[in-house]
């Protein structure tokens, strides 16, 4: 716990922008996804170790933006190709590889940024031969789930976190090629506002692998599902914590 103040800036939507607000210092810190950091904003290569990935957007981050890369909160959102659960059930799916066999009978919906970035569609189509029933219907990821349950599309590409999966008795699709890189949730913050905040860097060590990716569904789902205001969730949440 640190008694100091926090400004919140919720307008910075996606990794692009609040990256570039980062390294200006218009803001101080934000949470960031180890994969995500290491193709779509440093640009390197695809990486499947999860210790390698950190070490090296660690030394990049460091060495380039004067950034600390914090210890991971204790879940990972990785991309997620979802399915309705009675569609699975009935194809007896569990695996992308076998829904490459359906994929032809299939819409695709699918978020702006997941059909243009490096570790996204074009990769992943590649990876298990996923052929579907036209392009892609590229909508606000708010609307995927919705599209999803009213069957205008068959199978999106979601977060492994979000509400919805678990709110609907969805089912997320195994990666058993292991495509996506890993998506650890971990803090990026300003090498000058840990020298400025003394009590941050103890308050952020706090928070280390505190969060199951579960916790997170259901954290999620409170806010976007059951409209619950996002103080009060967190709150209950530090209770249960004891932080």
């Amino acid at each position: 716990t640190t008694h100091e103040r926090v400004d919140r800036r919720f307008y910075l939507a996606g990794s692009y922008i609040a990256h570039q607000a980062l390294v200006q210092g218009r803001i101080d810190l934000y949470p960031e996804y180890t994969g995500t950091a290491l193709t779509a904003v440093l640009k390197q290569p695809l990486d499947r170790d999860p210790e390698r990935v950190l070490a090296t957007i660690r030394a990049i981050y460091a060495r380039q933006h004067h950034v600390t890369v914090a210890q991971p909160l204790g879940f990972e959102d990785t991309f997620a190709m979802v399915l309705r659960k009675d569609d699975a059930t009935r194809l007896g799916i569990q695996t992308l590889s076998q829904a490459a066999h359906f994929a032809a009978q299939w819409k695709l919906g699918t978020g702006y940024e997941f059909e243009s970035r490096p570790d996204g569609l074009q990769g992943l189509q590649q990876t298990y031969q996923l052929h579907f029933n036209g392009p892609p219907r590229v909508m606000d990821l708010g609307l995927l789930y919705r599209a999803l349950a009213s069957h205008q599309v068959d199978i999106v590409s979601g977060n492994s976190t979000d509400g919805p999966i678990r709110a609907l008795g969805l089912v997320v699709l195994q990666d058993d090629k292991r495509y996506f890189p890993p998506y650890e949730a971990v803090p990026l913050v300003r090498e000058d506002a840990l020298r400025r905040h003394p009590g941050l860097a103890a308050a952020l060590q706090q928070l280390a692998g505190k969060i199951s990716a579960e916790e997170m569904q259901t954290l999620n789902h409170e806010i976007d599902g059951n409209h619950r205001d996002v103080a009060e969730v967190v709150r209950e949440f530090r209770q249960r914590k004891g932080l």
